[in-house]
């Protein structure tokens, strides 16, 4: 029997979703069966579960725990996908909510509470449902008290004691930070508890699943490298510089069964590096759904984001009248912050028939927008892993990204009839348009073009390689933690 893999995120595909978190979730564990783990996924049950046709069954056990000096109980719902146990934490005071970290305009106020419930319930419904893990994977600041609860609270339990973690750290932006007022909330001991949770005088829930966990990994290598730095770390560098030698970085991979253009079902027509015919097919419908009239000369650029400072969109307005002049085509897709959706909507009406813009957050569309383009431009300002470089590999849509994290793990530059798409590095509006301007120069040698292309669609990304590295891992971990 293989490792008991225990695997606790705060969202997953197709249950809940925000970001990459869950396109993570939601393909790891199922790659981690198929090399022989037990795996069961823990998850809290959102309003969105349920609107998204999930039906899981009870087990007919229930959870309390004390938060905030109030007993709090939860349902133990379980489903199962691809060989995989899917647990489902029911609590309709802390998860039956529109969304589900914040509003569009804040977060909500018991953030602390209903994460830090997260992580003990699903403690306790282990103990419950009888199960001891091998290792428990946690991922970003929602589950970062797993660590903590298990060395404090369930150190002498027979099902839990001398579990070791592996704390998976997606975006070092979000710390899941609350002020130290709440600390008795999470019902930890005075003097040690603080130690392991404060920063800086507040509650960091991110760094407390950093700092107790026994390997910590980041979602590629070189965002491994940036985060130990100021730029990058977000105030937790020093704490990743300490931990350096548990610190690895680990490239996700890419769901192929979903994001591949020989069985896509959301495209028009089906295509392969063998038959390209289909992706002209798709161009058409692409510039169709949006409303352009492009001559087969002219390069579609896309991109699918979500819109926010991260993502580079103040150099994208900036390099947007010079973009415009090189006889381009741009679709954009995405949700997110009002002041770029203002932003692009304003460059929209003032580039009419080569700018088109969509605020919305739509799968079919951006399975569309990946087939359909020529060129896809991601210009981050920094970007831990990325998938839809990856994606756009496979898909022969050659990426423009700036060399950060992922991005430059990931994409090799194009020079001299090698590479698989184009880098550039400063993080300026000049920068990106050479970049683009290099790659619209070379989508005109159509021979060139299409070698590239061929280049890019063998690349491998697959999630095979990346969960062998975590079995890796969590033997590593157990290592680590003697007494397992």
């Amino acid at each position: 029997m293989g490792i008991n893999v225990i695997y606790a995120a705060s969202e997953a595909k197709p249950y809940a979703q925000t970001g990459g978190l869950a396109d993570v979730a939601g393909a790891l564990p199922a790659a981690l069966k198929r090399l022989g783990a037990k795996v069961s996924v823990f998850l809290p049950y959102y309003r969105e579960v349920a609107l998204g046709g999930a039906k899981p069954r009870k087990t007919g056990l229930d959870v309390t725990v004390r938060i905030g000096g109030m007993d709090v109980t939860a349902e133990v719902l379980k489903s199962r996908a691809d060989g995989v146990d899917i647990y489902f934490l029911k609590c309709d005071e802390y998860y039956d909510r529109s969304y589900l970290y914040n509003t569009p305009t804040k977060e909500y106020f018991d953030n602390l509470d209903r994460f830090a419930f997260f992580s003990r319930a699903t403690l306790e419904a282990l103990i419950a449902l009888k199960i001891r893990p091998g290792v428990i994977h946690c991922n970003d600041w929602q589950t970062g008290l797993i660590p903590v609860y298990l060395k404090s609270k369930y150190k002498k339990n027979r099902f839990l004691k001398n579990v070791p973690t592996v704390f998976t750290v997606h975006n070092t932006a979000y710390h899941g930070a609350f002020s130290s007022r709440h600390f008795k909330r999470l019902g930890l001991g005075a003097r040690s508890g603080l130690a392991a949770v404060e920063l800086r005088g507040h509650i960091n829930l991110l760094k407390a699943g950093v700092a107790n966990s026994e390997i910590i990994t980041t979602v590629s290598e070189g965002y491994s490298r940036e985060i130990q730095t100021a730029e990058y770390g977000y105030g937790l560098e020093r704490l990743f510089k300490d931990r350096a030698a548990d610190l690895f970085g680990v490239l996700n991979g890419a769901d192929y069964k979903e994001w591949s253009p020989a069985s896509d079902e959301f495209i028009p027509a089906n295509f392969s590096i063998k038959d390209m015919s289909g992706k002209a097919v798709c161009r058409r419908a692409l510039l169709k759904e949006f409303g352009l009239k492009l001559g087969s000369s002219t390069p579609v650029v896309g991109i699918v984001s979500r819109l926010a400072w991260q993502k580079g969109f103040d150099i994208i307005s900036r390099a947007m009248a010079k973009l415009m002049k090189l006889d381009i085509g741009m679709v954009i897709l995405g949700t997110g912050e009002k002041r770029y959706q203002n932003l692009l909507k304003r460059l929209e009406r003032r580039y009419p028939g080569h700018l088109a813009v969509r605020i919305d957050f739509n799968n079919a569309l951006a399975h569309l927008i990946e087939a359909g383009s020529d060129i896809f431009l991601m210009p981050s300002r920094y970007e831990p892993r990325g998938l839809n470089q990856i994606y756009s590999l496979k898909y022969g849509t050659i990426p423009v990204v700036r060399a950060t994290g992922g991005l430059d793990d990931t994409v090799r530059g194009y020079g001299a009839g090698r590479g698989t798409g184009f880098k550039f590095t400063e993080y300026s509006a000049p920068a990106l348009t050479a970049k683009i301007t290099e790659a619209v120069g070379v989508f005109k040698d159509r021979a060139a073009w299409g070698e590239l292309q061929r280049r890019a669609m063998r690349e491998d990304f697959s999630w095979r390689r990346s969960a062998k590295r975590y079995m890796e891992l969590y033997r590593l971990a157990r290592r680590r933690t003697p007494t397992v």
